[in-house]
């Protein structure tokens, strides 16, 4: 492949949050939420400059350990070779360490960007390759493929690649966040995982992942029952514990709630007219936001305005 060549113009991205597991789903079910980094990038003559606001501005790195350069890094190098330079400005919204997805953010917002600023990127590095690298940067597909196509989406593995499908969850239902204080790091949480679950536990959550795409699509009523899980949850409790209660109390209320990602924050599931009602619902420790879904996914946008 021939040395690309790149746009002199800077480029816009927006990436989502989003959840994944959604309950039963482990490591392939995931929904984009309406909260939003946005990352500009421009190709430059020499060196790297990195500016960060927002979340993380104080403690991630400005330099090629950043999680977004890596990104770039990665894409360009699939891309057919690196720029001599690079300006990255990062407005960071998505809380880290709470099961968001901020480290999904990152690395899709780094390989749509390079990308967008290689010309004739998209001939060089399509769709399919892009959830590749994602997938292998983060480590599961879930995250990064509901950031990357938006909606409601189902990922997994096929002859040693990854695939996902998007669909599009039922317009009434209305996500709820309540993020805490309080990080916590997806390898501590994995790490309480057992290395097998019992074959009634997988068979119970395998029905209930089922259940959950009808419910999140078309029958909404049903997302009580659809988000029960047996795989996971219980065996991170201990980590989080206020995080595991908030769920037991909000579902004894009638309100399906689960742990967004591997957690802390809870995520639950409203109808449009209750969505305020079920945010109060957490009490005190809790920052509660009502999001809407998110239906394009990663995106290349203006570069006037906000992205909020």
């Amino acid at each position: 492949m021939a040395h690309p060549a790149f746009r002199a113009a800077a480029v816009r991205v927006r990436t989502p949050a989003t959840s994944a597991n959604l309950g039963p789903g482990f490591d392939a079910l995931g929904l984009a939420l309406g909260l939003y980094d946005d990352v500009v990038v421009r190709v430059a003559e020499s060196g790297l400059h990195v500016d960060l606001a927002g979340e993380g501005a104080d403690t991630l790195p400005r330099d090629e350990r950043n999680l977004l350069i890596r990104a770039l890094r990665t894409a360009f190098d699939a891309l057919g070779g690196q720029p001599r330079g690079l300006e990255v400005v990062c407005a960071n919204r998505i809380p880290h360490g709470r099961g968001l997805g901020s480290s999904s953010a990152a690395i899709c917002a780094g390989l749509v960007a390079a990308r967008a600023v290689t010309s004739g990127g998209e001939a060089r590095l399509d769709d399919a390759t892009m959830l590749e690298l994602a997938a292998e940067m983060e480590g599961h597909p879930d995250n990064v493929a509901a950031c990357l196509l938006g909606g409601f989406t189902l990922a997994w593995g096929e002859n040693g690649a990854v695939r996902a499908i998007r669909m599009d969850p039922a317009p009434t239902v209305v996500p709820v966040v309540f993020v805490p204080a309080r990080p916590l790091a997806t390898h501590t949480a994995r790490g309480l995982l057992p290395r097998t679950v019992p074959h009634v536990d997988a068979a119970a959550n395998a029905g209930r992942a089922a259940l959950l795409v009808e419910a999140l699509t078309r029958r909404p009523e049903l997302l009580l029952p659809a988000t029960e899980d047996r795989l996971h949850q219980e065996y991170r409790a201990s980590a989080m514990p206020e995080s595991m209660d908030l769920v037991g109390r909000l579902r004894a209320d009638g309100v399906p709630a689960v742990i967004s990602g591997a957690g802390p924050t809870v995520l639950a599931f409203a109808e449009d007219g209750e969505a305020e009602k079920v945010a109060r619902l957490a009490g005190d420790g809790w920052t509660a936001n009502r999001l809407a879904l998110d239906t394009a996914g990663a995106c290349v946008l203006p570069l006037t305005g906000t992205g909020q």
